[in-house]
């Protein structure tokens, strides 16, 4: 199972219009890697490229040591399942699952054998004299995947492959991905504009925008120490909170970042990794589930809101709040599920200092800690 391997790999549209702008990666063999963006961020055409199934404007693609920039989409033992599954609205699954095989002359009783047994891995096998149209979406889902699974490729890629299924299929089928990634040990590359997905079955993310790689990480790694202000806005839902500051001194030799509201005094050692931006303009950003209502900590910091809405899901309880005389974006709290005040008080909410991520407020690009934060 060999790594696939971008290196400045671009593609231009008609007329030089950019869709993806100079991706370096390297999918190492055997991973589960998202890429992960909004739309139009030229996550799918990264896909399509490492299929051959667009072209390469420039920078090359290899697949283990093999160049494959110009080889054919079937001569590089890779399994693509597209968004809408692809299925032969004709064939029944047996026919669906066997396409591929008899295409490669493979005997009848190897056929049935390879068959009978990934039916079975994914519950196929009362389904297999049934047409598309009879099956469900979640059904539909694990006969594409039963087709690629029966080609033996060196790596699925898979494009959007739960968007097309409702909230409670989606969370089995991420489940079932993941089962089977572990079980058949192939490298997977899963293009999701879905956080959950992303966060839930990666190993490694690789966040895109505007056809150009952001950050790539760890799930956890790209969730507490985004590269820049659109990873924190975009990954996770609610996405984490930015509020413009002001950093300055307190008089007693410390530094804090201020606004209506809001005022976070840095520890030291942050406060000398920050001191470059004193008297500037900078990005504060905090999680959701670092807002508590308690002091949770010694060097907590109070932060003032004003109840707008609190939405009661079940096991937590978000509130979302809005800073006293702003006019930017609300902040959003995770809090226990048995919490509840009028909309339109105010609440104080403590946050450690710790926890608390800065960006440049001028490029919105992270301004590393000395320590990033993992917990």
């Amino acid at each position: 199972m060999p790594e696939i391997r971008l290196d400045r790999v671009s593609k231009l549209y008609a007329g030089d219009v950019p869709a993806v702008s100079e991706v370096s990666l390297t999918i190492r063999e055997g991973e589960f890697f998202v890429l992960l963006g909004p739309s139009g961020c030229g996550k799918s055409t990264t896909l399509r490229m490492i299929a051959g199934l667009e072209s390469i404007s420039s920078g090359d693609l290899y697949i283990g040591e093999r160049r494959v920039n110009h080889v054919d989409p079937k001569d590089r033992d890779l399994a693509f399942v597209f968004q809408n599954y692809a299925l032969f609205p004709h064939l029944t699954v047996l026919g669906n699952l066997e396409f591929g095989m008899r295409l490669r002359r493979v005997g009848r009783a190897e056929r049935t054998a390879r068959v009978g047994e990934v039916a079975r891995m994914l519950g196929l096998s009362q389904l297999l004299d049934r047409k598309p149209s009879q099956l469900s979406g979640g059904q539909r889902q694990r006969v594409a995947l039963g087709r690629a699974l029966l080609r033996e490729p060196v790596a699925f890629l898979l494009d959007e492959p739960l968007s097309n299924l409702d909230a409670k299929l989606r969370a089995s089928m991420r489940t079932e991905l993941v089962r089977l990634h572990r079980r058949v040990g192939r490298t997977v590359v899963h293009v999701t504009h879905d956080q959950v997905e992303a966060m839930t079955m990666a190993e490694r993310i690789c966040i895109m925008n505007d056809g150009r790689v952001i950050q790539v990480g760890t799930p956890m790694e790209v969730y507490r120490n985004p590269a820049n202000t659109f990873v924190a806005g975009f990954l996770a839902s609610p996405p984490m909170n930015l509020v413009t500051t002001r950093m300055r001194g307190d008089g007693m030799g410390g530094l804090v970042a201020e606004a209506p509201g809001l005022v976070i005094p840095w520890p030291e050692p942050e406060r000398s990794a920050y001191a470059p931006y004193r008297d500037r303009e900078v990005v504060v950003g905090i999680r959701a589930e670092d807002l508590r209502v308690e002091a949770h900590a010694s060097t907590a910091a109070p932060v003032d809101v004003e109840v707008v809405a609190v939405e009661a899901l079940g096991p937590e309880v978000i509130l979302v709040g809005a800073l006293p005389d702003m006019h930017g974006p609300e902040l959003s709290a995770r809090l226990p599920p048995e919490y509840t005040v009028p909309v339109g008080t105010m609440q104080r909410l403590w946050v450690d200092p710790a926890r608390v991520r800065l960006f440049d407020a001028d490029t919105g690009t992270a301004v590393p800690p000395p320590t990033p934060y993992s917990g």
